[in-house]
């Protein structure tokens, strides 16, 4: 007889954002007419820029001629992109990596998920609430039960506070989705004493760092002194290049970081990723790794930055407007993200239905991203500057 992983089973029946499409089509089927203004899946408008775009062409030129074909690459990506990651991400921040520590993916949210491969499951692991649901979904998945929430509120700026008592596996991600706030660099060393002291490793997701506008907020954790021993970043070209459709990622593993065996012997992290990425992954594409180096490039750097302006100013027009009626908001400074109080107590649900049918607005409810996210709403700033007002005029209504 053939058994399923139970765990699966642990999970919420449905995705969260699975549950919002599907309120989605069911509102669209029943108002075929209506235009429906989606603020909830953070997905792009924007379409990928010129000088990307050229580079992807001329890869798929080379893939057409015998003499510049190419089969398959390496696991960790071709050396070109690794070193491009290296000197515009880390070097220029005087970070100094070496370019085997850098793996190219496919998303980071497979490497979120896939990370946990890494660990056993006698970790205790910490996630802050509210937060990303992949965390908590793909630890439940690979069965490990020892998991601790730290609550982030309302009272501390929806900023989590160290744990009281010892974790193993910590995961930050800043700027935060959905709440948009930000860890200061005093709050990060803080962290990474934490984990130093504890012998805890910290899953640092800084997908938004590109969104940063604040000049005492690191974009990269290894820019505290001592991270490398004890901490994995993760980065995409999703939001940063508009790379949702195209897929490309990447996660640093220092040389620095070990972990334990049974007998206590310490190992590299970064020696057991590459034989998981060689035993279970099978790289990305000539094509889309061309097409991520344009984007480190002086050209690339200068036209991307005019796509993230455009979409902090639509942050930044949507937070305002909520402020302009009395609602509290959260996030849009250094995020694409609006954390919204949703007004008059009511649930996150609720205010969900009462966008739709009354605005043809799809956000997405805060519960969804943990119990300390009832009450609150998240909206993106994807969108176009037209349908960002439209939305917003569409709101007021029916606040």
């Amino acid at each position: 007889m053939i058994k399923v992983n139970e765990n699966f089973f642990e999970l919420e029946e449905n995705y969260l954002f699975s549950k919002v499409a599907a309120k989605k089509e069911e509102y669209q089927a029943k108002n075929p007419n209506k235009k429906i203004i989606n603020m909830g899946v953070g997905d792009v408008s924007l379409p990928i820029v010129p000088y990307v775009i050229e580079a992807m062409h001329a890869a798929v030129d080379e893939m057409a001629k015998k003499e510049t074909f190419r089969g398959y690459g390496l696991v960790e990506g071709y050396k070109f992109l690794r070193e491009k990651i290296n000197a515009i991400d880390y070097k220029s921040k005087g970070i100094n990596l070496d370019e085997s520590e850098i793996f190219i993916s496919n998303g980071t949210k497979c490497d979120l998920g896939n990370i946990v491969d890494l660990f056993s499951l006698d970790n205790v692991v910490a996630i802050v609430n509210p937060v990303y649901p992949v965390y908590r979904d793909t630890n439940i998945i690979a069965g490990r039960n020892k998991i601790l929430y730290i609550e982030a509120t309302e009272e501390h700026d929806f900023i989590p506070e160290i744990p009281t008592e010892k974790v193993d596996m910590i995961y930050l991600c800043c700027p935060n989705n959905p709440t948009g706030t930000v860890l200061s660099k005093e709050q990060l060393e803080k962290w990474v004493q934490y984990a130093k002291e504890n012998n805890s490793i910290i899953l640092f997701d800084s997908v938004y760092e590109v969104f940063i506008t604040e000049d005492n907020i690191p974009h990269s954790i290894y820019e505290i002194e001592g991270a490398k021993e004890v901490a994995i970043e993760f980065r995409s070209l999703s939001k940063l290049a508009g790379f949702t459709g195209v897929r490309c990622s990447y996660i640093v593993i220092p040389k620095e970081l070990k972990v334990y065996n049974k007998k206590g012997d310490k190992i590299s992290l970064n020696k057991i990723w590459y034989r998981r990425q060689s035993a279970k992954f099978g790289g990305v594409s000539y094509i889309t790794q061309c097409a991520a180096e344009a984007v480190y490039s002086e050209e690339g750097q200068k036209q991307i930055r005019k796509n993230i302006n455009y979409y902090l100013e639509n942050a930044e027009y949507i937070k305002e407007e909520f402020e302009k009626l009395g609602l509290k908001v959260y996030g849009a400074k250094n995020s694409p993200y609006i954390w919204l109080k949703v007004p008059n107590g009511e649930k996150s649900w609720d205010f969900f239905d009462r966008l739709l049918n009354g605005a043809a607005i799809i956000g997405t409810p805060g519960v969804g991203f943990g119990k300390c996210g009832e009450g609150y709403f998240r909206l993106t700033a994807f969108g176009s500057k037209e349908d960002s007002f439209e939305a917003i005029q569409r709101i007021k209504k029916i606040i």
